[in-house]
C-alpha cells in the first residue's frame, strides 16, 4: 500500500509560535484544496497529496502570510496564494528528484514520489500540481486586476526566466566551474524566483502600493539567495537523516556550489551579509515586518 500522507519529520520545530500557526493554516488550506485520494483516478490523488502533504518547511506559503502581516493584512485571500505557490514549490520537488534531472532516491526523508509510484504517475502529479496552483489563483478571493497580476507572477517564477530556466542552468553547469555571479544567476532563477513570487503575491493579495512592494521585492531577492546558501552548507555539514534528503548528493555530482567556489567561511559571511540586505529593506513596515524578519534568520540558519 502507499503512504497516505506521513509527516515524519518537522523541519519547522526551530519557527516561533506565530508562524507555527501560520503552518497550520496552510496544512489545513492544502489539505481542503487537494483532491480526496479515493478520488478517480485515485493513483493520481494519492501521488500528489504525497508530494505536498509529506512535512515541509512551507516557507513560501509563511513568507505568503507573514507579507501580509507586514502590510496588516490577515484576511483569506492569502490563502489561495499561499496554497499556490506550495503547490509549484511541491511539483517542482517531484521532477527534480527524478531520474532525469537530480536522481534523487529521499525527500522530507522519506522516498521519493517517483520510488513509491512509478516515473509516469511521478510526472502527472508534478503536472496536475502545477495546473492547479494556477487554477487557485484564477479563483482567488481578489478584483480580476489583482488575479491577474498574480498569475503573471507565478507564471514568471515558473518558466524560462526562473524555476525551468535555473533547472536547465543547474544541469549544464554538471562539471563546471562557475564563477560567483553566474552561480548566483543560477541560483537567483531556480530557488530564488518562487521565493520572491512568494512575496510578490502577498503584496498583490493584500493590496500593497509600489512603494511597499519594491522594498519587499529586495527582502525576498535577499532570502531567496541566503536559503540557497545554507542549502549548500548544509549539503557539505549535514547529515541525511537531520535534513531529510542525501547529503553530500551535490559534491558527488560535481556541482558548483558555494562552498565549492568561495569557501565554507565565505560562504557563512554572506549569509550574514544577506540576513542583514534583507532586514534592512524592511526598515519602513516597524514591528509589523517581525514574521519577516524571523523568516530572514531562519532561512540562513536553518538546520534542514
Amino acid at each position: 500500500m502507499h503512504p497516505k500522507t506521513p509527516n515524519r519529520l518537522n523541519p519547522n520545530a526551530e519557527l516561533g509560535p506565530a508562524l507555527q500557526a501560520l503552518i497550520v493554516r496552510a496544512d489545513k488550506a492544502l489539505e481542503h484544496v487537494l483532491p480526496a485520494e479515493d478520488r478517480s483516478p485515485p493513483e493520481l490523488h494519492r501521488a500528489m497529496r504525497y508530494a505536498v502533504l509529506g512535512g515541509g518547511k512551507r516557507l513560501r506559503p509563511l513568507l505568503v502570510y507573514a507579507t501580509g502581516h507586514a502590510l496588516d493584512h490577515q484576511g483569506p485571500a492569502l490563502d489561495a496564494p499561499a496554497c499556490a505557490v506550495e503547490l509549484i514549490h511541491a511539483y517542482s520537488l517531484v521532477h527534480d528528484d527524478l531520474p532525469a534531472m537530480d536522481d534523487d532516491d529521499m525527500r522530507r526523508g522519506r522516498p521519493t514520489c517517483h520510488v513509491v509510484f512509478g516515473e509516469a504517475m511521478a510526472i502527472l502529479a508534478g503536472d496536475a500540481l502545477q495546473a492547479m496552483a494556477f487554477e487557485l489563483l484564477a479563483g482567488a478571493a481578489v478584483d480580476a486586476v489583482r488575479a491577474t497580476a498574480m498569475l503573471r507572477t507565478l507564471g514568471a517564477a515558473c518558466g524560462a526566466e526562473g524555476m525551468a530556466g535555473g533547472q536547465a542552468l543547474d544541469l549544464a553547469a554538471v562539471g563546471r566551474t562557475l564563477s560567483l555571479a553566474e552561480l548566483e544567476h543560477m541560483h537567483a532563477c531556480k530557488t530564488g524566483a518562487l521565493i520572491r513570487a512568494a512575496v510578490h503575491l502577498g503584496a498583490l493579495a493584500s493590496g500593497a502600493d509600489e512603494a511597499a512592494k519594491a522594498a519587499l521585492d529586495r527582502y525576498a531577492a535577499a532570502v531567496g539567495l541566503a536559503f540557497q546558501v545554507r542549502d549548500d552548507i548544509l549539503d557539505v555539514e549535514g547529515e541525511s537523516a537531520v535534513i531529510g534528503k542525501t547529503a553530500g548528493k551535490d559534491a558527488a555530482a560535481d556541482k558548483p556550489t558555494f562552498p565549492s567556489i568561495i569557501g565554507l567561511e565565505a560562504s557563512r559571511a554572506s549569509l550574514a551579509r544577506l540576513v542583514d540586505e534583507a532586514n534592512d529593506a524592511l526598515a519602513t513596515f516597524g514591528e509589523r515586518a517581525g514574521l519577516l524578519h524571523e523568516l530572514a534568520h531562519y532561512a540562513a540558519q536553518r538546520r534542514r
